[in-house]
């Protein structure tokens, strides 16, 4: 996959296009209300419900069903708790409500993910710079070579073992994104910052393992391995779930990449054909929506980052018919289909490129 091609509309059509994308914004931002609150705190009791159903069949139940049972629940709660409420939340999504439970600078989550960096790697790096080379951090999650413009090296060689890994311990990828590490090794970020950044990493991970892998198997005495084996399972299923949305959303075929120099003089309607073409949706009922935390809309989430989540059903299909009228390409599909290209692309960079005879 090379870089993006320059859009064909002209700039008058670019800017009609920002127009109407604006126009489908407002009808939303506008009409929030009661409606939208009900849902996020209906979304969080429904995961406290299921986080405590999932801890007490993990640490009061009998044999292997009540187990998996609690896995499930336990897992479901984490799913909930990182993508339809967390995720959301801290894009500011909720901030207008002025409830404090649900500011988008304070709130922290259930993972190995500090909130503040995460805000910042995030909301500020990659809703900034999406998909462009060299400033967005989650093309690749700085593991993987994603396209023809990263060069390869020889560990792209065991870049499928290094996706699977990511994708069991994805909670540690996005983790350790505003590390920074490369920055650091090339002596680009001081050696004090480095670590006040990876002491805040390791507070964090300390913190759940201390939950999850000490506090809840002590409670439980002479159950303790039954509940560490359960809340390592339901961490593993929340790694590999949210890795599977996050993939599908960003590096599936016709996904468009782009150099810095390519966004100079970028304006709104521009930025909106960036985040379009840089994104892509699966298709899906309700449910899967909502154990998505709604990024099965990732195009419409890098459109309106800053919109409730659960509205994006309603403004996707207004979305769609303006790229047929515009003729921009809408990337959706089933998540069979959508994660196929996916790990079409990571087998397709895994090889080093093909020499060009002289």
């Amino acid at each position: 996959m090379s870089f993006a091609k320059p859009t064909s509309l002209s700039r008058e059509q670019v800017a009609d296009f920002e127009r109407e994308v604006n126009t489908v914004r407002d009808s939303v931002m506008n009409n929030l209300g009661q409606s939208d609150v009900d849902h996020i705190r209906n979304m969080i009791r429904i995961s406290r419900a299921s986080e405590i159903g999932g801890r007490a069949l993990l640490h009061f139940g009998i044999g292997p069903l009540s187990w998996v049972a609690g896995v499930l629940a336990l897992a479901h709660a984490k799913i909930l708790d990182n993508m339809e409420i967390g995720h959301n939340v801290m894009h500011g999504q909720y901030d207008w409500t002025g409830d404090p439970t649900l500011n988008s600078q304070t709130f922290e989550w259930d993972i190995a993910c500090d909130g503040e960096q995460w805000r910042h790697s995030h909301n500020v790096t990659h809703h900034t710079y999406t998909n462009i080379l060299g400033k967005d951090r989650d093309l690749g999650y700085s593991l993987l070579r994603m396209t023809d413009e990263q060069k390869w090296k020889p560990r792209h060689w065991f870049q499928p073992l290094a996706n699977l890994m990511l994708a069991m311990g994805f909670q540690y990828g996005v983790g350790s994104h505003d590390l920074e590490i490369g920055r650091y090794k090339h002596g680009a970020m001081p050696k004090a910052e480095f670590k006040a950044r990876l002491d805040r990493f390791l507070t964090k991970v300390g913190k759940v393992w201390f939950k999850d892998y000490l506090l809840f198997p002590a409670l439980a005495l002479w159950s303790a391995p039954r509940v560490l084996a359960g809340n390592f399972c339901a961490n593993l299923i929340r790694n590999l779930w949210t890795y599977l949305i996050i993939f599908c959303g960003h590096f599936t075929e016709g996904v468009a990449i782009y150099r810095e120099e390519d966004t100079c003089n970028e304006t709104r309607g521009d930025w909106y054909i960036r985040q379009l073409s840089g994104s892509s949706n699966l298709s899906g009922g309700r449910l899967f929506h909502v154990m998505s935390g709604h990024l099965s809309h990732q195009i419409e989430h890098h459109l309106f980052p800053d919109m409730p989540a659960h509205r994006y059903p309603e403004v996707a299909p207004q979305i769609q018919a303006l790229c047929r009228k515009y003729g921009l390409f809408y990337n959706t599909g089933s998540l069979y289909k959508q994660y196929w290209t996916v790990m079409k692309r990571i087998l397709t960079y895994t090889m080093p490129p093909k020499r060009v005879p002289v």
